[in-house]
């Protein structure tokens, strides 16, 4: 037993050791007594105004907001003027110091987004294109021949010409820059991926085609028909026929807010919201039929050009225009908008052509005199802007400049009139449609070489596709959000002054409700309608003296609220002056 008793105990201090390795009794443990010296205070007491500002101490916020920021290397202030967002605000004029710590905690993250800014383009690798000409040389005398012989083997192949026989056609690239859609007048539809050239669908609708337009992927698009429009996919299936959209001439899709906007024959402008299928907005717009629309892509607002020179901005949900602007005397021939939604270009029948600052409707910023009326206009994404008057094509560098070059960047002549011109995203490749066909024209420098795979991603798979689709539908934003200015949702809705006066007014100026008596039963007998009326009368007395009874009380409130709000804490009331020939002023007659 003795035995048995020494291996437990054994058995217990291998335990004990397994969790407890270094076991120490505790008499052996020596007690360390901490020392803390004490220090008197030599010196004198300062007292500090509580008055002063203290100083912002800039280090500790700039470590605390922006890590690592002394292992980085400065960048040069012309990179950093690129992406600047303004001057810093004056916080002298702010009161309180919390919303001028608040300030100075905002201007430190404005000024980190500005050196990412500014450090991003380093990501930025691919270059933009361009034609370099050799000495005395012109690059308006290249033809689209000399230009895909001196370019690699993929850029060439993107040049072509196809000769079709039921023109003239409307064309429209998907919103990667992947996809072409052809739309022929003589009922001829067909899609497909113009880079490797496979034929998604090509059909024949029997009838007149005037516009066709992809909706938020190469898988839907609508062609607007003779008489209504006709919904289908890329393998050419039939899904809708939205009879509410008649006689349509024109036709732009919104993608943020998956809506189709058309005009058509009538002045009607409609708005398809095309993931419930409704329609968010149809009314007229008084400016005879549409034929001239593009949407503006920043703020989603609907540009009709009319035969008076005239330009209107239409939302979904105001029935009235928000702005108009007079651009030219004559009938607008075409018009268009850049990119980023900050210029709009239009063109009239008295040859020119004018740049307008569509945020403050202003202008024009430019104008360009030209020798023929211009029928189709476009920018592509670099601000490459391209003519075409008749059957000739013109393409300049850059839109925004003061005078006309005596020589364009580069020149086209086709075989046909031209009736529809797109710059494909982010290629370097024009789109024309004429009478006879399409033809694609190789562009140096008009695309945009750098994309976002996250927005627009040419590459995609079907699974990245699908991705995207619940994305958007998701981040769908609501028709209601149409605006000239989308910044104004932030801000808070002040009422101005005439506002309030006006609903003063109306509180003054209230007419009394209406009464209706409806009695249990009707008298019978002598007299018996005489005192039903009499009763309504009494009611109807009583009702109104109530009312004028609560309409003074406010008028009441308002104006002690009023004289509450002029007289101050600091204000002092002056009695007025008595004096002892105040008996001989005359006395107010009471009425």
């Amino acid at each position: 037993m003795s035995g048995n008793a020494n291996d437990e105990v054994n058995v217990n201090k291998c335990k004990n050791k397994r969790y407890f390795e270094d076991t120490v009794d505790e008499s052996e443990v020596k007690k360390v007594k901490v020392t803390r010296k004490r220090q008197d205070f030599k010196g004198e007491i300062i007292k500090v105004d509580q008055n002063v500002q203290k100083p912002f101490k800039s280090k500790k916020y700039f470590k605390k907001f922006r890590p690592q920021l002394d292992k980085r290397p400065k960048l040069p202030e012309e990179v950093l003027n690129k992406h600047t967002r303004g001057e810093r605000v004056d916080t002298d004029g702010i009161k309180t110091n919390y919303f001028k710590e608040k300030q100075r905690r905002k201007e430190i993250y404005l000024e980190y987004a500005t050196e990412q800014a500014a450090r991003t383009e380093i990501l930025l690798s691919e270059p933009q294109g361009f034609i370099e000409p050799g000495d005395e040389e012109i690059t308006a005398q290249y033809r689209q021949a000399d230009i895909v012989k001196n370019v690699d083997i993929q850029s060439a192949a993107k040049h072509f010409k196809l000769n079709l026989d039921f023109g003239p056609y409307c064309m429209r690239y998907s919103k990667n820059g992947r996809h072409l859609l052809l739309g022929g007048r003589k009922g001829h539809v067909a899609a497909f991926d113009w880079v490797t050239k496979k034929l998604h669908c090509e059909m024949n609708v029997m009838e007149e085609v005037a516009d066709v337009s992809f909706f938020h992927t190469h898988t839907m698009f609508a062609c607007a028909q003779k008489d209504h429009v006709y919904v289908y996919d890329n393998q050419g299936t039939e899904l809708h026929c939205v009879k509410r959209l008649y006689r349509v001439n024109k036709m732009e899709f919104l993608p943020y807010h998956f809506l189709l906007a058309t005009g058509n024959n009538d002045g009607y402008a409609s708005w398809l919201d095309v993931s419930i299928g409704e329609l968010v907005g149809n009314f007229n717009t008084n400016m005879g039929t549409i034929r001239l629309m593009r949407h503006n892509p920043a703020n989603g607002v609907l540009c009709i050009g009319s035969g008076k020179g005239v330009v209107s901005m239409w939302s979904p949900k105001v029935k009235a225009p928000l702005a108009k602007l007079l651009c030219h005397p004559t009938p607008i021939s075409t018009l268009t908008i850049d990119h980023k939604g900050q210029h709009l270009i239009t063109a009239g029948l008295d040859c020119f052509v004018k740049v307008w600052d569509i945020r403050a409707l202003s202008g024009p910023l430019f104008k360009y005199k030209l020798r023929l009326p211009a029928n189709q206009l476009d920018v592509s994404q670099r601000g490459v802007l391209a003519i075409s008057q008749g059957k000739s094509c013109e393409m300049y560098t850059n839109f925004l400049m003061e005078k006309k070059p005596s020589h364009p960047y580069l020149k086209h002549y086709s075989d046909t009139f031209v009736h529809g011109m797109r710059f494909c995203p982010y290629e370097d490749i024009l789109g024309i449609a004429t009478a006879s066909g399409i033809e694609s024209l190789v562009i140096p420098g008009s695309g945009e070489p750098n994309y976002d795979a996250l927005e627009d991603n040419p590459y995609e798979t079907k699974k990245q596709r699908r991705e995207r689709e619940v994305h958007a539908l998701l981040e769908k934003i609501p028709p209601e959000l149409i605006t000239l200015d989308p910044n104004d949702i932030t801000t808070v809705d002040v009422p101005t002054l005439q506002e309030k006066v006006d609903a003063k007014k109306a509180i003054f100026f209230l007419k009394p409700p209406h009464v209706v008596i409806n009695p249990r039963r009707k008298m019978k007998g002598r007299g018996g309608s005489v005192k039903a009326a009499r009763n309504k009368q009494i009611v109807k007395d009583m009702k109104r003296k109530e009312f004028i009874t609560n309409i003074r009380q406010t008028k009441k409130s308002i104006i002690a609220t009023h004289k509450q709000e002029k007289v101050g804490e600091d204000f002092l009331p002056l009695e007025t002056p008595t004096s002892v020939l105040d008996r001989f002023k005359p006395k107010k007659m009471k009425r």
